[in-house]
């Protein structure tokens, strides 16, 4: 396979991401390898492109295919510069979480729709350097991507359910810096704050998307309780890994009813338009390099104001 080397055509409108144990879409026809140049430097890995039952979709393994990239390693900004240049509006992402709480338990999905974002060595940004936008946080997943996931996964499993386990719409996301696991005074802290799951790579994704304007979902599939439930053993790699492969075939099904379900009806989102009130600085005040960095995510706000 010789991976096609671009710069920005349009490709899809629905992407997804991939994370721990899921590297590749399962059923994906027509595949082909697409290397997407950016102002970040490359993306985690060559794009995969391809139809599912004819609708075209582009997959990235958020980590490599390898798994070679550790949380803080991802080059999201050049991840989520690339989904808009392919011509992504619709973005589904999969990864490995933590519960904590009981009842979300190992091998059920959870689809948050607020976050915590405890990172602290990431780029949260596109804009700086001359250029300014404050993008609308309240509502950091798209409501409309989510009531689509949602039912996409209540159509195949039946309501409450998601194959071997449960299926938990809402909820608060952690997201930790890792590589390392929560200690057990932590996780009993973010139990505290009342937050659901915790993970290590949706942050800065849902910041990137909405500056992208990018209609941004995401499934947590439970593979452990982190550390703080005292009948379970305390989170391991290997143990989080397992699970997640009996997860797998679940999170490959719902990924193929929602890719459906978006080119039936794409639907309007709130993330589309965000930069009409987020962008600040007036174009003519734009550094010229900035501008033409950014260029890709402005276009339609500058074409608009004129």
């Amino acid at each position: 396979m010789n991976p096609e080397s671009i710069s920005s055509p349009p490709v899809a409108s629905i992407g997804v991401i991939g994370g721990s144990g899921l590297y590749r879409i399962e059923g994906l026809e027509n595949a082909h390898e697409i290397k997407v140049e950016t102002p970040y430097g490359p993306p985690s890995d060559a794009f995969m492109a391809g139809t599912l039952k004819g609708v075209p979709v582009v997959f990235l393994a958020r980590h490599g295919r390898l798994h070679s990239l550790t949380p803080s390693e991802i080059p999201f900004l050049a991840n989520f510069w690339a989904f808009k240049s392919l011509g992504v509006r619709y973005l589904v992402s999969l990864s490995a979480v933590g519960s904590l709480k009981e009842e979300m338990a190992p091998l059920d999905a959870v689809l948050p729709d607020q976050f915590i974002d405890l990172t602290r060595h990431r780029p949260r940004t596109f804009f700086g350097n001359g250029i300014v936008a404050h993008a609308a946080m309240g509502q950091p997943v798209c409501p409309a991507l989510h009531q689509v996931l949602g039912d996409a996964a209540e159509s195949i499993y039946g309501a409450g359910k998601f194959g071997q386990g449960r299926l938990h719409r809402g909820g608060s996301y952690v997201c930790i810096e890792g590589p390392q696991f929560s200690t057990l005074a932590e996780s009993k802290l973010y139990r505290s704050w009342g937050a659901d799951i915790i993970g290590m790579t949706n942050m800065p994704e849902a910041r990137l998307a909405r500056e992208a304007e990018i209609a941004y979902a995401t499934v947590g599939l439970v593979t452990d309780y982190d550390c703080w439930h005292e009948s379970f053993g305390h989170v391991t790699a290997d143990m989080a890994i397992a699970n997640l492969t009996q997860n797998a075939s679940n999170a490959q099904a719902l990924v193929r009813e929602v890719v459906q379900r978006l080119h039936t009806a794409p639907p309007a989102s709130i993330a589309h338009n965000a930069l009409d009130s987020a962008l600040i600085t007036p174009a003519a005040a734009m550094p010229s390099e900035a501008k033409q960095r950014l260029q890709l995510l402005m276009n339609r706000v500058l074409a608009a104001r004129g």
